[in-house]
C-alpha cells in the first residue's frame, strides 16, 4: 500500500509573501497550462465571515499560482446561508481578488448519484467541467459533527436545499449522515486539498466560534488522510468523530495513522472542541424557520 502523504507547513500569518510557501505543490506537481481550475473554499455563510470562511489570501495566492502558469481559475461553492456571491463579498475575497482575471460560479445542479449507503444527491455541474477541483476548507469546530476540515468542505458541492433537506431526513439514522459526506467526498475530483489553519475556529462552529491562531497550512491529495492528522495532533479517539468512526469502518487507508507520513504531528490538544455535539437532524420547524431564513437573505440580502 502506498503511503498517503499529508505535508504540513508553519505559516506564521497570511502574509502574500508567508503563504507563498504553498505554492511549489502545485507547479511541480502537474501541468495546468490551458487548463480550468476549481477552487472550492469554504464559504458557509456571509456571517462572521472573515473567521468563518476560507481566508480570501489563500485563494488569492493560490489563484496567481494557477495564473501565473497558464490557467483559468474559477471560485465557487454552495452556501448554507446566503448566495455565493454575498459571501465572496462578505469574506473579503471581492476586494482581495479584484486584480486578479478569477470567475466566481454560482453552483448549478449537476448530475445526480445514487452513493453506495444508498442515499440519493445532485452534485454541482461546475466540479464536472473542470480538470481540477482544489478543495479549500478552514479547520474550524462543529456543533453537529466535532470538526469541519476537507471532507465535510466537499458536503458544499451539494447544490442548494438539499442540505437542509438531507440533514432533516437523514440525520437521525445512526452513521448515515457522516457515510454520505464521505462518499460525496470520494464523488468529487479532488486533485488537493489544503486546509486554513493559520487561524482556526473553536469552541463551537461552524459559524459562531472563537479564533484560535494555529499558524498552519496542510496540504494533501488525500483529504481523509489530511483530516486523520488533524484528529491525531488533537488526541482524539475514532468514536469522538463521527466521519473518522466511519472511514474506519469502511476500512478507508487515509483513516490510519500509520498509512501517512507527514513532517511532523503539531500539538492541537489545547484546541478548544465543543462540549456536546448537537443532534444532525433538523427539526421540522427549524427547517421551515432557515427556509425562511435563505429566501429573505436571497431576496433582500
Amino acid at each position: 500500500m502506498t503511503a498517503q502523504r499529508v505535508h504540513i507547513l508553519k505559516v506564521p500569518s497570511y502574509e502574500e509573501k508567508a503563504l507563498e510557501k504553498v505554492l511549489s505543490f502545485f507547479s511541480d506537481t502537474f501541468d495546468v497550462f490551458g487548463k480550468k481550475i476549481l477552487l472550492k473554499p469554504n464559504w458557509v455563510s456571509f456571517r462572521q465571515a472573515e473567521l468563518s470562511c476560507t481566508h480570501p489570501m489563500i485563494l488569492r495566492v493560490l489563484s496567481r499560482a494557477f495564473l501565473d502558469a497558464g490557467a483559468q481559475v474559477l471560485i465557487g461553492d454552495s452556501p448554507a446561508f446566503g448566495t455565493s456571491f454575498q459571501v465572496f463579498k462578505a469574506s473579503q475575497a471581492k476586494n482581495l481578488l479584484s486584480d486578479l482575471p478569477v470567475k466566481v460560479v454560482k453552483f448549478s445542479p449537476g448530475p445526480s448519484f445514487t452513493l453506495p449507503c444508498g442515499v440519493k444527491v445532485r452534485l454541482a455541474r461546475e466540479i464536472f467541467e473542470v480538470d481540477a477541483v482544489i478543495n479549500v476548507p478552514r479547520l474550524k469546530a462543529h456543533n453537529q459533527l466535532l470538526l469541519t476540515l476537507a471532507v465535510k468542505n466537499l458536503f458544499g458541492c451539494v447544490v442548494g436545499l438539499q442540505k437542509p433537506f438531507l440533514h432533516a431526513r437523514i440525520g437521525h439514522l445512526d452513521d448515515l449522515f457522516p457515510e454520505m459526506l464521505l462518499e460525496i467526498a470520494e464523488a468529487v475530483p479532488v486533485s488537493w486539498n489544503v486546509l486554513d489553519a493559520i487561524v482556526a475556529m473553536e469552541r463551537k462552529g461552524p459559524i459562531g466560534g472563537a479564533p484560535c491562531p494555529l499558524g498552519l497550512l496542510l496540504v494533501s491529495e488525500d483529504a481523509v488522510a489530511l483530516d486523520t492528522v488533524v484528529y491525531t495532533a488533537m488526541k482524539l479517539s475514532p468514536e469522538e468523530v463521527p466521519l473518522w468512526r466511519v472511514a474506519r469502518k469502511k476500512k478507508h487507508p487515509g483513516a490510519f495513522i500509520e498509512n501517512i507520513t507527514f513532517d511532523f504531528l503539531p500539538a492541537l490538544q489545547s484546541f478548544l472542541l465543543p462540549p456536546k455535539l448537537a443532534p444532525i437532524t433538523f427539526h421540522p420547524l427549524r427547517l421551515l424557520k432557515g427556509l425562511m431564513k435563505r429566501g429573505f437573505w436571497r431576496l433582500f440580502g
